[in-house]
């Protein structure tokens, strides 16, 4: 591009970024992550339309700092080059002034644009980088700037967060504030967390787009897919299927591919593009914890708001995915793993590890009344305390709070919406 071409393009950006700067946002947990006087590069990474630019801008606003703003998810930079990133420099300095805090929107669009991020942190400029595929960001970051950067990930709303965006009290003392905020829940339930998808009617539509953006520009294209309708048939039939235990000869058999590693491939993929999350099985051995792992979405939406997904309400499995996707919110910045506990004598959804300890055993059921229902979830709860000696017991179901006493160990029955706002 034309010196003039990227400088009127910029230019346009920084109106744009002002007005973003003058809006009021949702606050979110992640942003005590971001540290912009780091001489670290700040990675914001997850799906996409999960809020990531928008948790910048609150960031940036709330820091008073002189940044300088480039988008590069903007079609009119769909042909820029690596070696126009100088070019981009120049204008911004022409544009802004002095400046050494720099934002940079879908980085990840530019080829090699970690070798331009490097040469701005050698020479002391203060990086925030947002972008869409964990692989590219990640991946690459970890190769060429050798550990100077340092990754938040950024999930759809969580059930407070929704509450905060619609205005709703997350109070639950009285049976009037529980009666409230058990609807709410009901709602997030069923629509999830996507943020732009709460004031869209046409929810489908809105997922069915979104999806199609993530399969066909963020892994196709950038990974080359050669099946690419199998590759969409997998994905479609993880989403409908999760949560549910992966197994790439079973893909390879269904989807008429070539080879189990082709399987692996492609679901790794959608891994990396957030569209799902893996849960790997507890175990001591390495061998074990790798295999018969978990798929996820990444967000309740993708189970149904999908064209051909045929999902029923499925309340169990969604929940279990918001528990999960909460998890992974809370305990990752805190370096904790995540696993599912299961053995021929009983199974546990969630166990939550710091190294090698265990620090709690997590069971989700949505409706415990049947009394086999509860007979199982606190059977597997007690198998995996034995087997870990871990005694924080945790029972998340739709509407129960009580304490119970089994063998001597305490299970704390909470119910989900309370457990997701007392954070």
């Amino acid at each position: 591009m034309e010196l003039k071409e990227i400088e009127t393009v910029l230019l346009e950006q920084k109106e744009e970024f002002s007005s973003k700067l003058a809006e009021s946002y949702c606050t979110r947990p992640e942003e005590e992550l971001v540290d912009l006087n780091s001489k670290l590069a700040q990675v914001i990474i997850g799906m996409r339309r999960s809020g990531k630019s928008t948790l910048c801008f609150n960031v940036i606003k709330k820091s008073g700092l002189n940044f300088a703003y480039v988008n590069f998810d903007d079609e009119r930079f769909s042909k820029i080059k690596s070696d126009d990133l100088n070019k981009i420099l120049e204008c911004l300095y022409k544009i802004y002034g002095d400046f050494n805090h720099f934002f940079m929107d879908e980085i990840q669009n530019i080829d090699e644009w970690f070798l331009f991020v490097n040469r701005l942190l050698r020479n002391g400029m203060h990086v925030l980088i947002t972008g869409s595929n964990a692989k590219l960001l990640s991946g690459e970051l970890a190769t060429h700037l050798t550990g100077r950067h340092m990754k938040v990930e950024l999930y759809p709303f969580s059930f407070k967060e929704y509450c905060e965006y619609l205005g709703k009290s997350t109070a639950h003392g009285t049976t009037k504030e529980k009666g409230l905020l058990r609807a709410v829940f009901d709602d997030y339930l069923h629509d999830g967390g996507f943020p732009e998808l709460l004031t869209e009617k046409r929810k489908q539509t809105y997922i069915n787009t979104l999806v199609g953006s993530v399969l066909k520009k963020d892994i196709e294209k950038r990974y080359k897919v050669k099946y690419k309708a199998a590759f969409e048939q997998i994905a479609n039939h993880l989403m409908n299927n999760a949560p549910a235990k992966i197994n790439y000869s079973d893909l390879q058999t269904l989807f008429g591919l070539s080879s189990d590693h082709t399987a692996e491939n492609y679901v790794s993929y959608l891994k990396n593009a957030y569209l799902i999350c893996g849960l790997h099985k507890y175990s001591q051995k390495s061998k074990i914890r790798i295999r018969d792992e978990k798929a996820y979405t990444v967000d309740v939406a993708l189970m149904n708001n999908r064209e051909n997904a045929m999902a029923g309400e499925n309340l169990g499995w969604r929940l279990e995915t918001i528990v999960y996707i909460e998890l992974l919110r809370r305990y990752k910045p805190e370096e904790c793993d995540v696993y599912y506990y299961d053995e021929t004598a009983g199974e546990a959804d969630f166990i939550v590890c710091k190294g090698n300890s265990v620090k709690q055993i997590i069971q989700v059921s949505y409706d415990i009344s049947n009394p086999k229902t509860m007979k199982r979830e606190i059977n597997g709860l007690l198998l995996a305390s034995a087997k870990t000696n871990c005694n924080n017991l945790l029972l998340i179901t739709d509407h129960d709070e009580q304490t119970l006493i089994y063998d001597g160990k305490q299970i704390d029955v909470v119910t989900a919406y309370s457990w997701l706002v007392d954070r």
